[in-house]
């Protein structure tokens, strides 16, 4: 029997591609799904040969369950996690963890009352190109930090909005820093945060100043399909971010950190440059390793894998999870401050 019973909280895409993460891994079997489809249940439960349910709580009184991953969207998944923290069931959350901080303080409250782990989503961490970035700020090779830039130029056209919660201020929370443009968000204070002397809980961005806009008809959405930020950082580096949806026909992700030592650039999943002052004798073997055409510069399908191989990790020793609850929350403070900052048109600090 596998080590690890899991349960998945709707049968959407984010299902689909938890359940995949779940099922390449040989200690981890899906034994159960919960919707609020009958179709999309029994679709799902076909597909990956689980149990089908029309509702969570009946699901875990049901089945034997050791940990629910939550794929509702985004403004449901308080819900799910407090009927699993109310039975002891560790949970795994797709991101963001929810859309308020005062909801994912909410999540935080039920697990520790409950002692269940919860965790969350943000699978770029787990980019061996994007940890290895990570090494060299905490290994001060960038000597003094002073840029850190990360950009989402992509593409959605009107009907991935269109009568879907991604376009419902209500169930997404926002748009495109929210629930496209936060992946980069968390990575980038996940990057920079590492080198600073700072409390586990800080967010390593102090300040924002940002701009929204959606240039959609309001009959498609309302929520925000271009974000622009500056950001300032504890330690003094400053950073900007670019997330958009309305940027045809879409281009790869990019992230840039500099400082006065050295420099870094990943466009998509490639390393495009990797230049410090003291060169060292493992730097061309990355570059070849994470350059294009390189042997780890294609990513793993689903992404999602290494996170989820982490939490179960984390479940089977105890240790802490790279992405507990606290973590998690940092990504949807800064989101906060964004929108905030948008809105009243003055820098914002995330709570």
């Amino acid at each position: 029997m596998a080590d690890h019973r899991v349960a998945i909280a709707a049968t959407g895409g984010a299902a689909d591609t938890h359940a995949r993460a779940y099922e390449s891994h040989p200690d981890a079997s899906v034994v159960a799904c919960a919707g609020r489809a009958e179709a999309g249940v029994g679709s799902f439960a076909d597909a990956h040969d689980c149990a089908g349910y029309l509702d969570v709580a009946e699901m875990l009184d049901s089945e034997s369950v050791d940990v629910l991953s939550v794929c509702t969207p985004a403004s449901a998944h308080l819900e799910p996690t407090v009927a699993a923290a109310e039975r002891g069931v560790d949970v795994l959350c797709e991101k963001p963890l929810e859309i308020t901080t005062e909801r994912i303080d909410q999540m935080r409250a039920a697990a520790e009352e409950g002692g269940i782990s919860l965790g969350g989503i943000f699978q770029r961490r787990y980019r061996p190109v994007l940890q290895a970035i990570r090494d060299a700020v905490a290994e001060g090779r960038f000597g003094s930090l002073t840029v850190a830039n990360v950009a989402l130029p992509w593409w959605r056209d009107d009907d991935y909005y269109t009568g879907r919660w991604q376009g419902d201020p209500d169930l997404a929370g926002g748009g495109v820093a929210i629930n496209q443009a936060i992946h980069s968000i968390d990575a980038v204070q996940w990057l920079v945060g590492c080198g600073m002397d700072r409390e586990p809980d800080e967010n390593p961005v102090s300040a924002v100043f940002a701009y929204t806009d959606c240039g959609r008809d309001e009959d498609v959405t309302t929520v925000e399909d271009s974000a622009v930020a500056c950001l300032r950082f504890r330690d003094g580096t400053v950073g900007q971010l670019l997330g958009s949806t309305a940027m045809y026909p879409g281009g790869e992700m990019r992230y840039e950190l500099g400082g006065h030592d050295g420099s870094a650039l990943v466009r998509g999943e490639e390393l495009v440059s990797w230049q410090f002052r003291d060169e060292r004798d493992g730097d061309e073997e990355l570059r070849e390793r994470f350059g294009p055409g390189g042997a780890d510069a294609s990513p793993p399908d689903p992404l999602e894998t290494a996170n989820v191989r982490a939490f179960l990790d984390a479940r089977e020793s105890s240790e802490p999870f790279m992405l507990d609850a606290s973590e998690a929350r940092k990504a949807v403070a800064i989101v906060e401050a964004i929108y905030e900052s948008a809105e009243r048109g003055e820098p914002v600090s995330p709570s």
